[in-house]
């Protein structure tokens, strides 16, 4: 781009690369099967590199694809230095590295350092003896005894996929912690010899391959409080409370996070951490501060986790929440870094979570599922901050059907939640959680990916080998949609064209949220500097409205809200197509619009 758009002053050239970039995750057991086992691999999203080029995707972020018995969908590593093998070989990372390099675009990783794989050797050392040099690479604890003598863990904490957080280990007679499944022993980073081997041989390794940074996985939980104290009694059902003030955020995250930026420095490499249970903006702003030197970016999932119940018990009790709520909540860390160095992402779908079309959206009809989902798209694209995109969101991809049984869900955390309901015996919470999994639960991220509309969907060539069951759904697919302009993906090429176009508005502008309890439309003034064609700067401003109701619904005062005259005011975008937009004073249907105060003399 031959001009220069400006954020509170600081041009794009000083900006660093990944503010104005879209990031693309690729969940590559979904994502292409190469090679016909059921099994998506890297040999195939290597094939499939040029279409998110097209898309207008400038970061690929690939979730874990090392080593693993896969207890975890691979958030299990047991060796950091290999390629599971269906998913290919370091080979084969090579090419995908030099595959984006040679189209301009850039490649992360999925670093899974809070907890390893029980069979990854390091472990495997440790709970050999008491004695062993890598005992105290993993947390180990005695022991404790009731009244009655019998024995019980050393504190009472209940893990992510229920149940407790420790496991008594037969041969050495302690028990080891692990936040969530007993597969997954977590790492003691109080041990500075266990962090420089994680710095050496999972960062680096890869960095030196070439790998362009990481997503980081559980980044906050690193640093455990030592006491190693009960939590309070918050559930009188379960002996396991939930306690993650014991390991979240904890007394030296920081200078463990601090170590971590200096290992990715010298190789330029961009860092987005997983920052879970850190709801307070205060909390945030010291893991992005650029003068603090930790993390570039974090996902915090106030927004994605709209609709959850509590993260423990009942996280799958589904709690529905209004337009405000999700207005106030974006408002909220849409703003959190203005006057700071900080800065913030956007998104609103990964791999842990249903699929946004199904939760924000309508899928009654595929006239509102379209409709919506382009009006997510519309309000994601305009939000201040790295954007986030996960695989199949720009196709409207859903959740499973409703038809679908419980057997249809495979992650370790839904199977644990259900069966822990069950064994309740509480027939309220067993349908309750049922109701819940068919919203929020992770597998409907994880279906196979919708290339074309045969049974196989593109994604392998025998369906009945595909390791998640293959829905039956029409018009979900890159081929049904690529060059209709009605479609779902062509509306995200558009939007993340503009949201290029026009960054100093959209990607670096301010967030002035309007008629906040209205819970019908969502509107919002995005403004900040651009540049014109004779080079020089201007501030814009844009307004975006959204109807997020099947009813139609009347329109703010345009040029009022934009605060210029009418004649000054130009619509930039509808997310509605022919007959069904909406009167020049209504919104149709789920339809979203951005009006701008600025017209063609605007080049970026």
């Amino acid at each position: 781009m031959g001009s220069l758009c400006f954020n509170d002053g600081v041009q794009d050239d000083r900006q660093p690369w990944w503010k104005a970039a879209t990031f693309y995750q690729v969940y590559p057991a979904s994502f292409k099967d190469s090679n016909d086992d059921g099994w998506g691999d890297l040999p195939g999203l290597i094939s499939k590199v040029d279409y998110l080029h097209g898309l207008g995707v400038d970061c690929i972020w690939v979730s874990p694809i090392f080593e693993s018995p896969q207890k975890d969908m691979g958030y299990d590593v047991s060796d950091y230095q290999k390629i599971y093998a269906p998913y290919g070989t370091i080979e084969d990372v090579d090419a995908l590295i030099q595959t984006c390099h040679e189209r301009g675009m850039k490649l992360i990783l999925d670093l899974v350092v809070n907890h390893t794989s029980a069979e990854h050797e390091w472990f495997q050392e440790s709970r050999s003896s008491r004695t062993n040099p890598k005992r105290d690479w993993y947390i180990w604890k005695p022991p404790r005894y009731d009244a009655g003598g019998n024995r019980q863990p050393p504190t009472n904490w209940r893990g992510y996929f229920a149940g407790s957080t420790w496991t008594w280990d037969e041969h050495t007679q302690e028990y080891y912690l692990h936040l969530y499944a007993s597969e997954q022993p977590d790492l003691n980073w109080e041990n500075a010899e266990t962090r420089e081997a994680i710095y050496e041989e999972t960062m680096r390794f890869w960095l030196r391959r070439g790998v362009d940074g990481f997503r980081i996985d559980t980044v906050n939980k690193y640093s455990k409080r030592t006491e190693y104290i009960d939590a309070a009694v918050t559930d009188k059902n379960s002996p396991y409370q939930a306690a993650p003030e014991m390991w979240c955020n904890g007394p030296r995250i920081h200078e463990f996070i601090r170590e971590i930026n200096q290992v990715l420095a010298p190789f330029s490499a961009v860092s987005v951490g997983e920052l879970s249970n850190t709801p307070d903006p205060k909390q945030v702003l010291p893991y992005v501060s650029t003068r603090a030197r930790e993390l570039d970016m974090v996902f915090e999932f106030s927004v994605i986790r709209l609709g959850n119940g509590d993260l423990f018990t009942g996280k799958y009790i589904y709690k529905p929440f209004t337009l405000s709520q999700l207005k106030a909540l974006t408002e909220k860390w849409q703003c959190f870094i203005e006057g700071t160095d900080s800065w913030a992402t956007v998104f609103c779908e990964n791999h842990d979570n249903g699929r946004a079309v199904s939760r924000f959206g309508d899928t009654s009809t595929p006239e509102l599922w379209r409709a919506s989902a382009r009006t997510i798209a519309l309000w994601q694209a305009t939000l201040t901050g790295t954007l986030f995109l996960y695989q199949g969101q720009e196709l409207g991809m859903t959740n499973m059907p409703a038809s679908w049984d419980i057997s249809h869900y495979q992650d370790v955390e839904a199977v644990n939640f259900f069966a822990e309901a069950v064994a309740s015996r509480n027939e309220q919470r067993i349908q309750a959680t049922k109701h819940g999994l068919s919203i929020l639960a992770r597998d409907h991220a994880r279906l196979p990916f919708r290339w074309n509309e045969d049974d196989n969907v593109g994604f392998t060539t025998d369906s009945a080998k595909s390791w998640m069951r293959i829905p039956r759904e029409k018009g979900i697919s890159v081929e049904s949609q690529l060059g209709d302009r009605t479609s779902v993906l062509e509306f995200y090429r558009e939007m993340l064209r503009l949201r290029k176009r026009f960054q100093g508005v959209f990607v670096f502008g301010t967030h002035t949220l309007l008629d906040r309890e209205n819970e019908s439309t969502w509107a919002y003034i995005k403004e900040g500097f651009l540049t014109t064609k004779d080079g020089h700067r201007m501030r814009g401003r844009a307004l975006v409205v959204m109807n997020f109701t099947v009813e139609r619904a009347p329109l703010v005062d345009v040029s009022a809200a934009l605060g210029c005259a009418p004649e000054s005011t130009r619509l930039m975008v509808t997310t509605a197509c022919g007959a069904v937009r909406g009167a020049k004073d209504e919104l149709s249907a789920w339809e979203g619009r951005i009006y701008c105060d600025f017209g063609p003399e605007i080049c970026i």
